[in-house]
């Protein structure tokens, strides 16, 4: 069976190898590597954007996922800063960040779910999980997941420095070392590091920035397995007009994150039906200093520590070559200590298992089919339990000279329960108003989609109807002295996406539209603005451009187009046009030097990315990199 993919290596692999590795990767990754075994559409495995470094700041795992097809990254100051990524019309609590098995959460907000303080050489790139894969491997995600695995080390190193105008400084180093053990054929040992920080004063005034990163893990590999022992930590300061409030005042954050991960993975059985197996366990810590204003930080300022366990496994086990199992589960204990928002809800611990069956049987010798019915159970200490279904059934047709065709008909039942923020605090004061009442929300998916590909060109598309019933949505009211209130609200959004790659003999192109169309009940009339369910683009486009100019030089285009819906707390236009372009010069005369200049928001574009927040403003940079 193929696993179709949008494979998008710019600049590491040829692209016929990419083609020949997406029709032959569905046994050798299945259940647990990044790029997992199913047929839901679009998942994207490599790099979907044409730039891989912010210009701001240093690389975090988010680094330019607002150019990705099938992510809206709605950003405050800047993604790195605080990101609340979207998938196929969602809001940010949707979705959901997994690292090998696990899925990272914070129970304060999903604001905070993209704080993830590991290097970005740490792991692979992203893929992007929604309908069945959703379903099978998020963890109180009903809309997407964005899921990275674990890269094998490789002896490798890199400092770089970088400056850029609103008085920006960046310093980075990197090493990794990977030594095999002589006493034990086929075993290696490998350490890796790194250490990054960067300050600025911001792209508009009050929108300065002081970042600092640092991250370790030490790996014990074989030729069927990996174990990586992992620590992190992160230090963000940066503030905002209007970062959470529409009240025009100079807000700030402080966030510390610290992150402990043990991760082991295991191939077993025959080489013709290998399994797979993967096991996660992580500790996670955020610290939280939050200021209402930084002119008179009395008025108002919160503090929060979210402390969160989990123990996460999945995997595929063949029982024969026509049938499989693919299966998942975590459990997850959290708790918040809070100065202000939280004070009825404080803990919870969260139970889900996934089961999902698959048979597959050959037509003919160039047509296959592939079947998954299956199930995931959800459940907590606090709320009612969830039994939901799931399965899809996908038709590969090979035409032969590395071309094929897939036709997939998916329906997937996804669910998640609120927030602390959302649920737990006070219901008649604040700047942030709770709502007791919330109930698990629950996402219903039925998706139709295609998938064409041939040597150097590659098209995907996808239709799909979701129903979201008792979503928790912020909502603002013009009569109300909250600056946000926490109410649920049933949509049905119907969505269209078509992908293309073309690579050409000296550049790769990557060019994507979505369209996106809802329908909301609040069943409330104090309801005039949405901060997020009704914050979407119902047309959005992207391009990205890579060309090799020269043996020496490079260029590399990102550009995203949007028609946002109307909204009555925006500021400006409803329409924006962002680009990111970066030009790098490797001098032949110095093996493993490179400079880069590049700018983001190359058109000065100050669309309110979130209603009432204003947008951030052009960034240049110039970086020096020496790798070894």
């Amino acid at each position: 069976m193929r696993h179709t993919t949008l494979s998008l290596l710019f600049c590491t692999l040829p692209f016929a190898a990419m083609a020949a590795e997406s029709v032959d990767s569905s046994n050798a990754n299945s259940g647990v590597d990044s790029n997992e075994k199913g047929v839901e559409k679009i998942t994207i495995e490599g790099a979907a954007t044409a730039n891989n470094e912010p210009v701001g700041t240093f690389n975090s795992p988010i680094s330019n996922l607002e150019y990705d097809p099938r992510v809206d990254l709605q950003s405050r100051n800047m993604a790195e800063a605080q990101a609340d990524v979207t998938i196929r019309g969602g809001i940010f609590e949707n979705t959901g960040f997994r690292i090998g098995s696990a899925t990272l959460i914070d129970p304060q907000t999903g604001h905070y779910f993209a704080e993830i303080p590991i290097a970005p050489e740490v792991l692979t790139k992203p893929s992007i999980f929604t309908g069945v894969d959703n379903a099978l491997y998020g963890v109180n995600s009903s809309v997407g997941t964005v899921s990275y695995g674990w890269r094998p080390i490789q002896t490798a190193g890199s400092v770089s420095v970088g400056i850029g105008n609103n008085n920006f400084n960046l310093q980075r180093v990197h090493g990794a070392v990977k030594h095999a053990l002589s006493d034990l054929p086929g075993w290696s040992v490998g350490v890796e590091g790194e250490y990054s920080r960067s300050e600025s004063d911001g792209t508009i005034a009050n929108g300065d920035h002081n970042f600092e990163r640092a991250s370790g893990r030490i790996q014990l590999a074989s030729n069927d397995s990996q174990t990586d022992v992992f620590y992190g930590f992160q230090q963000k300061f940066f503030g905002w007009p209007n970062l959470y409030t529409p009240f025009n005042v100079n807000e700030t954050e402080d966030i510390q994150t610290r992150l402990v991960m043990l991760n082991h993975k295991q191939r077993y059985g025959e080489e013709s039906m290998k399994n797979t197996f993967e096991v996660s366990a992580y500790y996670r810590e955020n610290d939280d200093h939050y200021v209402f204003s930084r002119e008179n930080p009395e008025a108002f300022q919160a503090f929060h520590e979210t402390k969160v366990k989990s123990l996460a496994f999945s995997g595929t086990h063949n029982v024969s070559q026509e049938f499989s199992i693919n299966y998942a589960a975590q459990l997850t204990a959290d708790d918040i200590t809070s100065t202000t928002l939280e004070n009825n809800f404080t803990s919870r611990e969260y139970y889900k298992i996934s089961v999902v069956p698959e048979y597959r049987t050959q037509l003919n010798s160039n047509e296959s089919l592939t079947v998954r019915l299956g199930g995931a159970f959800d459940d907590t200490n606090r709320d009612d339990d969830r039994l939901s279904f799931v399965g899809d059934i996908s038709w590969l047709t090979q035409a032969g000279s590395n071309a094929s065709r897939t036709l997939y008909l998916s329906y997937a039942e996804a669910t998640q329960v609120a927030g602390y923020t959302a649920v737990g605090g006070s219901t008649t004061s604040g700047l942030f108003r709770s709502n007791n009442q919330l109930q698990r929300e629950v996402s219903k998916n039925l998706e139709f989609g295609a998938s064409f590909d041939k040597t150097s060109f590659k098209v995907d598309t996808a239709v799909f109807y979701r129903w979201d019933n008792e979503l928790t949505d912020w909502t603002y009211s013009f009569d109300a002295t909250s600056a946000r209130s926490a109410n649920p609200v049933d949509i049905e959004t119907l969505g269209v996406e078509v992908i293309a790659i073309k690579r050409f003999e000296s550049a790769d192109v990557v060019a994507s539209y979505t369209y996106l169309d809802k329908s909301e009940d609040y069943r409330i009339d104090e309801v005039d603005a949405s901060f997020y369910a009704l914050n979407y683009p119902p047309h959005r486009a992207t391009l990205g451009l890579v060309w090799f100019a020269t043996d020496t030089v490079e260029v590399r285009i990102d550009n995203e187009w949007r028609k946002q819906e109307t909204n009555a707390l925006r500021n400006g236009g409803d329409s924006a046009f962002f680009s990111h372009v970066t030009f790098t010069y490797s001098p032949a005369q110095v093996e493993g030097l490179s400079l880069v200049l590049a700018v983001d928001n190359l058109w000065d574009e100050r669309f309110e990315e979130i209603p009432g927040t204003p947008g951030r403003g052009d960034q240049y940079s110039a970086t020096v990199t020496y790798f070894w």
